[in-house]
């Protein structure tokens, strides 16, 4: 019987071809084929490739009329007004030195937002997953942000861009920002990211130039745990609980 379009119907269906392209992508090759995009740094290998067309033939099986943006190049338009996002490695850098936090990243929405969103990290035994309006959930238990929280008190999670000549920039700002929180930390993945501030593993994060794949799942996830997420007109993405959220706005203001 083809998936409705309920959002529990539509999540039930992204967590099972999450864990189908997790289960895929642990399976790894003795040798990788790398190709670059945006910049050298900026890489895909033949298993985001191979992710991103599992997901995509598993969807449409169920959904044959639904549109995908992948960040591999998979792209349809929506005859039935749901669209996916995907992104079938986050973090592909680590996947491919052997580090933690990569993940497989799918949200649906609609022309009114954000329907669903699952993000499913197998190395970390961690899958996040959210509807909009109903609660976000850490292996099916109800998550939440930290709030409040003081920016002298906050660990924050951040990102690196692909552009070499940003990183310059970036440099300078949280050498301006360590001295007024608790810690930072780097993990390789956005949307890893967002879901830490969803859970409280983060208590704030921020990235420059994040795309549409990145956060499409993540953000759903960190919103319906209480945090707030915004893009600045400089195309920074800040997520961080409502009393902080100011606050780390401001300290990173230059970027």
């Amino acid at each position: 019987m083809p998936v409705s379009d309920l959002p529990e119907e539509l999540l039930a269906l992204a967590l099972r071809v999450a864990r189908e392209a997790g289960d895929l992508l642990m399976e790894r090759p003795a040798t990788f084929d790398i190709s670059s995009k945006s910049t050298a740094i900026d890489i895909a290998t033949q298993m985001d490739h191979a992710s991103e067309k599992h997901i995509v033939s598993a969807l449409l099986a169920e959904r044959p009329n639904d549109g995908i943006i992948g960040e591999e190049g998979a792209s349809r338009p929506s005859s039935s007004g749901i669209t996916w996002v995907i992104d079938p490695v986050d973090g592909t850098v680590n996947y491919l030195y052997g580090l933690p936090c990569w993940n497989v990243s799918i949200g649906a929405k609609d022309a009114a937002g954000p329907l669903v969103g699952v993000v499913h990290a197998p190395t970390v035994n961690s899958t996040w997953s959210a509807i909009s309006g109903q609660g976000a959930w850490l292996n099916e238990r109800p998550i939440s942000c930290n709030d409040p929280i003081s920016l002298d008190r906050a660990l924050i999670g951040t990102g690196f861009a692909y552009d070499l000549g940003a990183r310059v920039e970036q440099g300078r700002v949280i050498a301006a920002l360590l001295p007024q929180i608790r810690d930072l930390r780097r993990m390789g993945s956005a949307a890893v990211d967002l879901c830490y501030v969803a859970m409280g593993a983060f208590d704030g994060y921020f990235e420059l130039g994040l795309k549409e794949w990145d956060w499409a799942a993540g953000a759903l996830i960190a919103q319906e745990a209480g945090a707030i997420v915004s893009v600045s007109d400089r195309d920074v993405t800040i997520c961080a609980g409502p009393a902080l959220h100011p606050h780390l706005v401001k300290a990173i203001s230059p970027l």
